[in-house]
């Protein structure tokens, strides 16, 4: 059953609350437009939120994004729908969009949670924690994470077994479980998407064997591994908990490979991988770190400095495409791959793998709207119609993107096109006055 209300005004709607969408939408309330931001997920803050560091410049990203993710929640001009989804945005005329939005219930309320997790230690569920990328557990009464905003607990209803023990220890009785979900109708001017990326699923290549080989693992899980909020006190391959001393990084799984529908590079996926194998050499100074390779493309400012100091580290580089993982009986691995300077194969032991995976275009965008049509380009990002003077502009007038929803980049891009976004939508909305 579904509750509804009646309809609300905004001057912009932002859907998408990671560091794009966020900066959008922090840049239109400080100007003092009214937005509404709609994220998906339980928490504002988006990937960036769950990285460990940040490539070259190795800063804290969680020292980044939080203060920034407060101050989007704090701001008065910025309401933050979680736990929402858009489900039909309608451009009636210019300057007059009407948006739909489902918004999921949390079965708690928000603003009387205090984050003392009694619920979590009281709930006697425990599913895979999607926030630690399945690598441990969490209960099905629980706080996404740490740093989450807001930091409020939240009930999997699907995995709950209604047995009332998180209503019981809960000491401001904020445990709703009356909650419906809601549908709500909102008149805005203008929207903004930043619906972000999707990470490749390595399921697609199984000769990789992720799924398969336990200690073959993908580059977000070795991120929340190295994160300061991480799942275990040290990186563990997840086989059988021991310390791995052999490292071994798959670049490109993913990108560059027509065969699995993603011939572009993702920009993102080499510095990445350096990034992690320096914090991997700090962490565990006496493991071996490899990291074989197409090319690496550092293009960016600092990438090749950076590129050249995990060589000084001791990261060894190899060049060449991998053929075949396969697992031995102790969980070790056996990389098959094709040395490209020598022109011959050649086999490597390591005792875990890390795919370093593409990024993908998320196509719900295409989906919002029924009556114009959102154009995608030929990779399915969303199409920049002007991306020399204007590439915040879509198809539809008075629909702007920012971020990685036009394609991949890295987190200083992103930013730049949310402020790119954030004042075309400006000149959108003063030109409609």
């Amino acid at each position: 059953m579904n509750g509804a209300t009646n309809h609300l005004n905004f001057d912009a709607v932002v859907v998408g609350g990671g560091v794009a969408g966020g900066e959008a939408a922090l840049n239109l309330a400080s100007n003092g437009y009214k937005v509404l931001l709609v994220e998906k997920e339980l928490s504002i803050g988006g990937k960036m939120i769950m990285l460990s560091k940040v490539f070259p410049t190795l800063d804290c990203a969680a020292c980044i994004t939080t203060p920034k993710v407060s101050e989007i929640s704090r701001h008065p001009n910025i309401t933050i729908y979680t736990g929402s989804e858009i489900s039909n945005i309608n451009k009636i005329a210019e300057n007059n969009f009407e948006v739909t939005v489902v918004k999921q219930p949390r079965y708690v309320v928000v603003e009387d949670c205090t984050a003392c997790q009694l619920c979590e230690q009281a709930c006697p569920v425990s599913v895979p924690d999607q926030y630690q990328y399945n690598m441990v557990g969490r209960k099905a009464a629980f706080i996404p994470f740490s740093i989450a905003s807001p930091k409020a607990a939240a009930i999997d209803i699907e995995s709950c077994v209604l047995c009332g023990a998180c209503e019981k220890v809960c000491p401001t009785h904020c445990i709703d479980f009356t909650q419906e979900v809601q549908t709500l109708q909102i008149d805005t001017k203008t929207v903004i998407l930043a619906t972000g990326f999707k990470l490749f699923d390595p399921l697609m290549i199984p000769r990789y064997g992720f799924g398969m080989y336990k200690n073959v693992i993908t580059s977000m899980q070795m991120e929340r591994e190295l994160a300061p909020t991480r799942p275990f006190n040290t990186v563990l391959r997840p086989g059988d908990g021991k310390v791995p001393d052999k490292i071994a990084y798959v670049l490109c799984t993913g990108s560059r490979d027509a065969t699995v529908g993603n011939p572009i590079c993702s920009q993102i996926c080499c510095m990445y991988s350096i990034k992690q194998a320096q914090l991997l050499m700090g962490a565990l100074p006496m493991a071996d770190v490899t990291i074989y390779y197409i090319n690496i493309r550092s293009f960016g400012k600092g990438f090749e400095e950076f590129y050249q100091q995990a060589k000084g580290m001791g990261v060894n580089f190899v060049k060449g495409k991998i053929g075949k993982i396969s697992e031995q009986d102790n969980g070790n691995l056996t990389l098959r791959y094709e040395d490209i300077n020598e022109g011959i194969l050649k086999e490597a032991d390591h005792d875990m793998v890390i795919l370093s995976v593409g990024v993908l275009p998320n196509k719900d965008a295409s989906a919002f709207f029924s009556q114009d049509e959102l154009q995608l380009d030929p990779y399915n990002f969303i199409y920049q119609t002007d991306e020399l003077v204007s590439p915040a502009r879509t198809s539809i007038p008075g629909v702007f993107v920012a971020g990685t929803a036009s394609g991949p980049m890295d987190i200083p891009d992103s930013i730049l096109s949310a402020g790119s976004a954030s004042s075309e939508a400006i000149s959108y909305l003063i030109n409609g006055q």
